[in-house]
């Protein structure tokens, strides 16, 4: 894979979103100047329908698998990307930006790293589907409307929410949540980052007010462990805004502080 000349930027989506619901961030991007792609993760079929009729296929990837596919695909560049992530997308980004492989990072209400110690209690109830039965570390879980009301759909009307579970939704694999919950219990932990790079390209880590799945103590905790790194490390806050934010109707304001945030780096 190559570049035109132009700054590529790989969009990284987290759990039970498929990598299409990056769309309309791609068309806005590309419209910027940037040459934005979206790869699925390892496993991922090209379509929200083929992922919900093969859950099998997303099934068992760790961590360790998805920021090891990310790497092959920016090893296939003409140069090092921009990486916007999502929930775990945007623990993915920390990931391989911390190792050198990203130009910058934006992490959006992403997933706990090692050293993170808040757990909230909606926290634990967003991901009580999988976290019930310990056999899921190794399978695909699916949410209901329900679930994903509660989960990603809180801060926006009903309706509003039960579109975007039929339209973006998929099946996970359990497996990053069981790493990253165990995380701060073992030594090498894939949800390990490298915050104390001091040659990293700039961070930005955003955080919804609202977000049951990723909550805003979650995301203020991240930042903390980055204070042994002198490179640039910024939070900002949605106070109104859920873990939808990437997909929902204000989608755009989101975009638009990640596009003034890379012009301000000189991105």
């Amino acid at each position: 894979m190559t570049t035109t000349g132009q700054t590529p930027i790989i969009f990284i989506h987290g759990l039970w979103l498929h990598a299409t619901s990056w769309t309309s961030w791609i068309e806005k991007f590309a419209a910027e100047g940037y040459a934005p792609i979206a790869p699925g993760w390892p496993g991922d079929p090209d379509t929200v329908a083929e992922a919900r009729e093969n859950p099998e296929s997303i099934a068992d990837h760790g961590i360790d698998d998805v920021v090891e596919h990310y790497a092959g695909i920016i090893r296939g560049l003409d140069t090092p990307p921009i990486l916007i992530g999502h929930s775990f997308g945007g623990m993915i980004a920390q990931k391989l930006l911390g190792q050198d492989l990203a130009r910058a990072a934006v992490a959006i209400d992403a997933a706990q790293i090692k050293g993170v110690l808040p757990l909230p209690l909606s926290a634990l109830r967003a991901t009580l589907p999988v976290f019930k039965n310990p056999a899921n570390k190794h399978r695909a879980v699916s949410l209901t409307a329900e679930q994903f009301r509660f989960a990603f759909g809180n801060a926006i009307p009903q309706d509003e929410s039960d579109a975007l579970f039929e339209q973006w939704t998929i099946p996970a694999p359990g497996k990053p949540l069981f790493e990253a919950a165990a995380a701060n219990f073992s030594p090498h932990s894939p949800a390990e980052v490298a915050t104390d790079n001091q040659s990293r390209g700039p961070l930005l880590l955003m955080t919804g007010g609202k977000d049951h799945t990723v909550p805003e103590a979650v995301v203020r905790a991240t930042l903390k462990q980055y204070r042994h790194s002198d490179a640039v490390t910024d939070i900002t806050e949605f106070p109104d805004k859920g873990h939808s934010l990437t997909i929902d109707s204000g989608w755009n304001d989101v975009a638009d502080t990640a596009l003034t945030w890379l012009r301000r780096q000189g991105l």
